[in-house]
């Protein structure tokens, strides 16, 4: 009885919170963590709950793409995971071998025309688990409607130095000009497809960092972040609505705080005619909050000069 109700309770938070939600962030990153913490609570060892957790990589899928995220990156094995002992990682690789062929000849990836990529040194894991890449990726090359990124021996610094190194070496063979290098240069050598900014960062299991994940993507980009204390493998669709619901309350202060910016700047020109502040808050329009707009603010919240209705400049004091 008690668990039915839960269900009840749990379905009903779920559409206050689809309702609540406007729209969706257009890249996610997950930190995966508490699968073995999760085994252990259940009396396991820590491959079943990497094997749990698997089920709920799945689903997990399946909700961005009916939220309409186009780009979700797992964490699925940083460089430190090579510190934990043999075994344990050995039973790892083993399952992201057979996950990774399962999502290759999954119909639902192919429907959804997902492409797979894994990003990280690959070169530091087994061959199994390279092949295993080489024949996902393979597989899905050609789709764009929707990227999945499997960070696999993956570490942000190493990431961040492989890349300097790249930019380096090439400036020492000349084939670079230091003045040439810029965003789009560092981006273009950190991996062999690009990779969208990320909006939105959830971690499970209840530890509040991010852990070196994705550094240029997310930190760069500001990104919202989203901590929750279940394992993850009982992570479930309320909680990651809840993060979606993160992501948007921080799109809307950032919105809020350009909307500020705007009037700011317009209120230092003072002394244009209103129809020419209008332009300029135009220029702003997809930045302010709904409620915002120059007829609503009207010429004395802007500090701006009117035109009265004769064609007389009238100051507002």
């Amino acid at each position: 009885m008690f668990q039915w109700v839960q269900r009840r309770v749990q379905a009903a938070y779920e559409r206050l919170l689809r309702r609540e939600i406007s729209g969706a962030p257009t890249h996610v990153a997950v930190i995966q963590d508490g699968n073995r913490r999760y085994a252990s609570k259940q009396g396991e060892d820590a491959p079943d709950g990497h094997r749990a957790g698997a089920q709920t990589t799945e689903r997990v899928l399946n909700w961005c793409q009916d939220m309409g995220v186009e780009e979700l990156t797992l964490y699925a094995f940083s460089t430190e995971n090579f510190d934990r002992p043999d075994h344990e990682n050995e039973a790892l690789f083993d399952l992201l071998e057979e996950k990774l062929y399962d999502f290759g000849d999954d119909d639902r990836v192919h429907d959804g025309e997902v492409c797979i990529r894994a990003i990280g040194d690959r070169e530091a894991l087994p061959e199994r688990v390279r092949e295993a890449i080489d024949y996902a990726e393979g597989r899905t090359a050609d789709y764009d409607s929707f990227t999945l990124n499997v960070a696999l021996a993956y570490g942000g610094r190493n990431e961040l130095l492989n890349a300097t190194r790249d930019v380096a070496s090439a400036v020492e063979d000349d084939e670079l000009d230091p003045a040439d290098i810029d965003v789009s240069e560092i981006e273009n050598r950190l991996y062999d497809s690009p990779v969208r900014d990320v909006d939105l960062i959830i971690r499970t299991g209840g530890d509040e960092r991010t852990s070196n994940f994705l550094p240029w993507h997310a930190n760069g980009n500001e990104a919202a972040v989203f901590f929750c204390t279940p394992y993850w493998p009982e992570f479930s669709k309320v909680d990651f609505l809840r993060g979606i619901r993160t992501y948007e309350s921080r799109e809307e202060s950032w919105r809020r705080a350009k909307a500020k910016r705007a009037l700011a700047l317009v209120r230092e020109l003072g002394g244009v005619e209103l129809e020419e502040a209008r332009r300029i808050i135009d220029r702003f329009r997809g930045t302010l909050p709904e409620e915002s707009n120059v007829e609503e603010l009207g010429a004395e919240e802007l500090g701006i000069e009117e035109l009265d209705v004769e064609g007389e400049r009238s100051s507002v004091e």
